[in-house]
């Protein structure tokens, strides 16, 4: 089977980026449906540039992984051939689904994806909020589909393909889209629920590309309530080394300070944002049970 050389997509997709988040911006003072905070932006597009020259290693690292296991054992022998492309269209974003929303439900994968939802913002800049540590290691979530005998370098051009659909959706100019296409993709209404910090949100619409999978797996909030962005406890912070690593300071302080077992040490690093050996844990579901049962009382 011949290989093709790997298309670095983000690259190519940088111009777009740039032109889109220049016409956002005049827009915005134009129509003034909101301010744009030049700072927060200007944060989100450093981190983004970061994430891009940082990912020139950790795609090289990602890529060395997945060609020693598909070296080592693959399934199926799976050409480059346009099926293959709309297989993996689905099993990869499946796969992202897994990712993303394990990221939200355990603090070792959140201390690099918290940087995506530090921004109290929402807009196409927020898109390019990107962290600068989660390459390293989140590449293990698409393993399975090199098991399965997708070669690396699909699995790389269309995870690249996924990151550069979910820049459109970081918008609040698009409020909704025909309801066909609302039922089956992530659109900007989606996404803006899984940016919102109010309890009803949080930890929904992990989708990637296709909302079907949170429908599936009980993970679906739809947008009624206003959305108010950013976090829990917000970094306060327009200083991209501090949201980078901010996190991940915090998380590794609990682990080796606490004086608590080791057992509990190691699940600072698994459980949850939030949570606490001492009973005082207050956790993204813990917020979501308390509206749930606030809306219960109201009627």
């Amino acid at each position: 089977m011949q290989i093709p050389e790997i298309p670095n997509l983000i690259h190519y997709a940088i111009p777009f980026f740039v032109v889109t988040v220049i016409l956002e911006v005049i827009l915005s003072v134009k129509v003034k449906l909101h301010n744009y905070e030049f700072k927060d932006a200007g944060t989100s597009i450093v981190m983004g540039l970061g994430n891009v020259a940082i990912g020139l290693i950790t795609k090289g690292i990602a890529l060395g992984f997945f060609y020693l296991l598909y070296n080592f054992y693959h399934l199926f022998e799976i050409p480059f051939a346009w099926w293959s492309w709309l297989i993996l269209l689905f099993a990869e974003d499946l796969c992202y689904y897994w990712f993303h929303r394990t990221s939200h439900v355990s603090r070792f994968f959140w201390a690099s994806h918290v940087v995506h939802h530090s921004s109290k913002n929402y807009n196409l800049s927020t898109a390019l909020r990107q962290s600068w540590s989660g390459g390293f290691y989140t590449f293990i979530f698409w393993t399975p589909l090199v098991i399965i005998g997708f070669h690396p370098v699909m699995i790389l051009v269309q995870m690249s393909v996924s990151l550069i659909y979910q820049y459109w959706i970081h918008t609040e100019y698009i409020t909704k889209l025909p309801n066909w296409f609302e039922a089956v993709f992530n659109t900007p209404s989606h996404h803006r629920v899984h940016h919102a910090t109010n309890p009803q949100y949080l930890d929904r619409n992990h989708a990637g590309i296709f909302i079907i999978w949170d429908r599936i797996f009980g993970t679906f909030e739809p947008e009624v309530e206003k959305p108010v962005y950013g976090l829990v406890t917000n970094i306060n912070t327009y200083n991209p080394i501090k949201i980078a690593f901010a996190e991940w300071y915090k998380m590794l302080c609990d682990f080796f300070i606490s004086k608590t077992s080791l057992t509990n040490k190691f699940k600072y690093l698994t459980k949850p944002p939030g949570w606490k050996h001492d009973g005082t844990s207050i956790l993204s579901s813990d917020l979501r049970r308390e509206w749930e049962e606030g809306k219960k009382v109201e009627l």
